[in-house]
């Protein structure tokens, strides 16, 4: 396997890569849009709401824990998700920065 050389870039590049690459699924996508809009912490089954059998969806909420982007408890066997809303919201800024850095570097007419 080649190196990624993660290591040449500045870390907030690495850092909404990582974000970047973890929401860049359809099925996360989803998960997080279905708990956006209950706005509370769902503690049932997600495969009716998202389609997709039970270890795929575990998987998927593996890995947006692995950003932070949820939290989760564990109840006897039920495990409880809900969004971390200090994350959602520093996700939201770093992304807002490098989309505000990108567009006030584009002239207004365009360049092609």
């Amino acid at each position: 396997m080649g190196l990624t050389k993660t290591e040449i870039f500045t870390e907030e590049q690495n850092k909404i890569a990582s974000i970047a690459k973890v929401i860049g699924h359809p099925a996360r996508v989803a998960i997080l849009q279905y708990l956006v809009a209950k706005n509370s912490c769902i503690c049932g089954d997600l495969v009716d709401e998202i389609g997709l059998a039970q270890p795929t969806i575990s998987q998927h909420l593996k890995e947006l824990k692995k950003i932070g982007i949820l939290k989760g408890s564990i109840e006897g066997t039920s495990v409880c998700y809900c969004i971390d809303q200090s994350v959602l919201s520093e996700i939201k800024s770093v992304f807002s920065q490098f989309f505000e850095a990108c567009s006030s570097g584009c002239s207004q007419d365009g360049c092609c």
